[in-house]
């Protein structure tokens, strides 16, 4: 992709004199050249390229009617939501922490810690109060899928119909045929699934799927030390992990997502744990690839699709700034959210072999099913695409190289 972005721009000046070779290659200065230029990234990139009246990343332009209108929120909507939003976030970081006092945290993985430590390295550490039992626990659940709801109420998600499917197409997979090939009844309980799976659409997404099963996720070790936020997410019972980490006996991000989900599978006071195989958000019409981590322990997993329906901003998280896409959240009155629940997906022998094509098959269910398109873009594409926009890396000369 990178050399797609450089061939834009690979005519090399000739030996003539240089004003000539200049008037052969038009700079992009005006605001056409522009304006041309990044329409062209948005159909290479188009995953994560925003679709909705605000424009590129956000920066419009606005019409005047659009402008009054978020100048009204500015100074009504967005003060009320903001108060309400930092209340709710204070209030069950206080029941958490009224919950866990005296409590140790349950810390799996704390030996490959104090080790990589000791090498100075980095790694997946495991502390949380997921793992604590009893009706502190069950309190602890309760308040926080209720007061996720709340809070989505409060970004003006006031209703957010629902659609399960109880059976899919026999080209895709069924349930019940499934469980009839392992060689169980239907009399029989179904095996738990392991996961939880979704597209990745915004940070609302893990909003909704706390207000619905409350899972652990997979984050970064600093987000545990945040104020307020790393004790919820403890309860929560995220992994937390360090990017960064190098060493060559450490077991490594997958190794410890299969063990959880693994543990969820078989013991059904484990916490499930939620992933977002794409790795990354997209504006919510595409599914990327898939990584594998969710399908190595080849347990059951359960697909859920969620969808954004806008007429004015969309809360998709693509290019836009994170403070931006919040100024804009709570300015909108209303916003929409539909959830897909597709029935657990339980795989055959020879996806249980191969994690590729189990990833493969349940993205295109997934894909087939939420009405999304197939691509082939990934992470290190969205950077590219984001760096270009920007204008941080050399990509930039695509739209302003000069000769030398």
């Amino acid at each position: 992709m990178e050399s797609e972005l450089k061939d834009m721009n690979s005519n090399p000046p000739s030996s003539s004199s240089s004003s000539s070779s200049k008037e052969e290659r038009p700079l992009l200065k005006s605001e056409s050249d522009v304006s041309a230029a990044i329409e062209e990234l948005d159909k290479k990139f188009a995953p994560f390229a925003r679709t909705d009246s605000y424009g590129t990343m956000g920066l419009g332009p606005f019409p005047t009617a659009e402008k009054v209108k978020l100048a009204a929120a500015m100074v009504t909507l967005v003060p009320v939501r903001f108060v309400l939003a930092m209340s709710i976030l204070l209030l069950y970081y206080l029941v958490c922490r009224v919950f866990t006092l005296f409590s140790a945290p349950y810390r799996g993985g704390e030996e490959e810690e104090e080790e990589e430590e000791e090498e100075g390295g980095g790694g997946v550490v495991q502390e949380d109060y997921a793992h604590m039992g009893g009706w502190r626990r069950v309190v602890i659940v309760r308040c926080g899928r209720f007061l996720s709801r709340v809070l989505l109420f409060v970004f003006g998600f006031y209703w957010i119909p629902e659609s399960s499917l109880d059976r899919v197409d026999s080209d895709l997979k069924t349930t019940s045929s499934e469980i009839a090939e392992n060689g169980e009844t239907e009399k029989e309980e179904p095996e738990r699934p392991g996961v939880i799976v979704s597209n990745h659409v915004s940070y609302l997404d893990i909003l909704y799927h706390m207000s619905a099963s409350f899972p652990s996720f997979v984050a970064k070790r600093s987000v545990g030390k945040l104020p307020l936020v790393g004790l919820i997410s403890k309860c929560l019972g995220c992994v937390f992990v360090q990017r960064e980490a190098k060493s060559p006996d450490f077991k490594g991000v997958s190794g410890t997502v299969n063990e959880r989900v693994r543990e969820a599978h078989r013991n059904k006071s484990a916490p499930t744990i939620m992933l977002f195989p794409e790795g990354t958000t997209t504006n919510g019409d595409y599914l990327l690839q898939f990584k594998t981590g969710a399908f190595l322990a080849g347990t059951p997993v359960l697909p859920v699709i969620l969808k954004y329906p806008y007429e004015r901003f969309s809360v998709a998280w693509d290019t836009i700034s994170g403070a931006r896409h919040i100024i804009f959240l709570l300015c909108q009155f209303v916003n929409h959210l539909e959830v897909i629940r597709l029935p657990v997906y339980y795989p055959s022998q020879e996806e249980k072999d191969n994690p590729k094509l189990y990833a493969s098959n349940v993205r295109r269910l997934m894909a087939t099913k939420g009405n999304l398109i197939l691509s082939d873009l990934g992470l290190g594409d969205k950077r590219i695409y984001h760096a270009t926009l920007n204008g941080n890396l050399r990509q930039l000369r695509v739209f302003h190289q000069k000769e030398e």
